[in-house]
């Protein structure tokens, strides 16, 4: 299933960075030795020490995404010119700079390739149009750059699994994971997956996050809600199963004892885990953050909250990485208006404050980009309403806006009223 058609399904919007480019009206985001252990008795990956977090900023956080999947951000479109792809970076910094944000969160691994120099994934279709075509400078260390300059933190976001997106038009380069390793990959739907189930497949992102930890000193590494990828539906609206046959046969022949969807939770916890610690690891004191679907597991919600469940079409535990610590932030997509009763932002927000024994900062993400120019746009006052909603309900945290192209659009006036109102001096 489309994340579109669950909007309208469930009022379940997305980080739709990760899926589709914001078009009317469904717009909207080397590891340790060895292979990883197969799961055997539990659901939940080993239980461990969580390492000591972060001092979470002493300001709040005002951050945006800024999605490269789709050119829904940037670059605005692909074959510009490297001076051109340059001077948007720096016209986007700005923006952030002068709207009053001090983060932002940059998609540097759209579909298992690169926005920077990679020697392990090819770089991105993107940015030329043509996947493992070198852009003729290195747009990460540009951002970087352009970003400390004005005083903003960078993070790299990262998808973990998705190895081609619908909109993909140039063939993979022959670097890319789908010809070096078709093995670990799936058709789905449009798209191309790697399997979640595969060892192999994790150990590769986690080599990713090593390597891109290793040469660039973003502030932190994020991960978007696509673990498993959302249900594809058939012709008669039935969710079609994620075709991983070959690694379910491969566990149950070594005597897994899981039942499937515990399994495919078991794959996903334990990259979360080992991502969590690769990047501790790795570069001291970054900041490991996620952005969930925003609705937690149906039997912890509140009282009248319905809708989609990550937990059980996802495989995404999101509770439990919580309770375990293995994030330094959770982001989860608020992405409804507050007076929508089944998905309401205020009940939503402190329900995830309530499945937070650790104290990890929680920045819910906001759906900026909902302000457009359709019939079903919000006005700026829900964004703002929403931000005195959060420093109401959890004074000194923080909140994210996605995407980017909103305020720098100036959609309706948005980045002038955050910039003479919750933002001003």
């Amino acid at each position: 299933m489309k994340r579109r058609d669950l909007l309208s399904l469930t009022a379940a919007p997305l980080l739709a960075a990760c899926a589709t480019p914001p078009t009317p009206p469904a717009s909207p985001a080397g590891p340790p030795e060895g292979a990883a252990t197969p799961p055997t008795e539990t659901a939940s990956a080993p239980t461990t020490t969580p390492h000591a977090a972060p001092t979470p900023p002493p300001r709040e956080w005002r951050a945006a995404w800024v999605a490269t999947v789709a050119n829904i951000d940037w670059p605005s479109k692909k074959g510009l010119s490297a001076d051109a792809q340059q001077a948007e970076i720096r016209q986007l910094c700005e923006v952030a700079r002068r709207t009053g944000l001090n983060a932002l969160i940059l998609q540097v691994r759209p579909a298992a390739d690169a926005i920077y120099e990679s020697a392990l994934e090819p770089w991105s279709e993107v940015l030329t149009g043509t996947q493992g075509q070198h852009p003729g400078y290195d747009p990460l260390a540009v951002w970087l750059a352009e970003a400390k300059l004005r005083g903003l933190e960078l993070h790299a976001w990262i998808n973990p699994y998705r190895a081609r997106h619908s909109t993909a038009k140039s063939a993979p380069a022959a670097v890319h994971v789908s010809r070096t390793h078709a093995d670990w990959v799936r058709r789905y739907g449009d798209q191309l997956w790697m399997d979640p189930g595969e060892p192999a497949a994790a150990e590769h992102t986690l080599a990713v996050v090593r390597d891109l930890l290793t040469r660039y000193a973003v502030d932190g590494i994020h991960i978007d809600d696509y673990f498993y990828p959302y249900p594809v539906q058939d012709a008669a609206k039935n969710d079609v199963d994620f075709p991983d046959e070959p690694s379910w046969q491969k566990y149950a022949a070594g005597g897994g004892s899981l039942a499937r969807a515990d399994w495919r939770r078991y794959n996903v916890n334990g990259l979360v885990q080992r991502l969590y610690a690769v990047a501790h690891e790795t570069r001291p004191g970054t900041r490991v953050g996620i952005s969930p679907f925003g609705l937690p597991r149906p039997d912890l919600r509140p009282a009248g909250i319905t809708g989609f469940s990550q937990y059980d079409k996802l495989y995404a535990d999101v509770e439990l990485w919580l309770r375990e610590g293995w994030l330094d932030y959770l982001a989860p997509q608020l992405y409804w208006p507050r007076a929508q009763v089944p998905q309401a932002f205020d009940v939503l927000l402190q329900a995830w404050a309530a499945l937070n024994p650790l104290d990890r900062p929680i920045h819910p993400g906001l759906f900026t980009s909902r302000i457009d120019a359709t019939p079903q746009s919000w006005l700026p006052d829900e964004i703002l309403g929403q931000i005195d909603s959060i420093r109401r309900l959890a004074p000194g945290s923080g909140h994210i806006h996605f995407s980017l192209v909103a305020l720098a659009q100036n959609r309706k006036g948005i980045a002038d009223a955050l910039r003479t109102g919750p933002y001003a001096p």
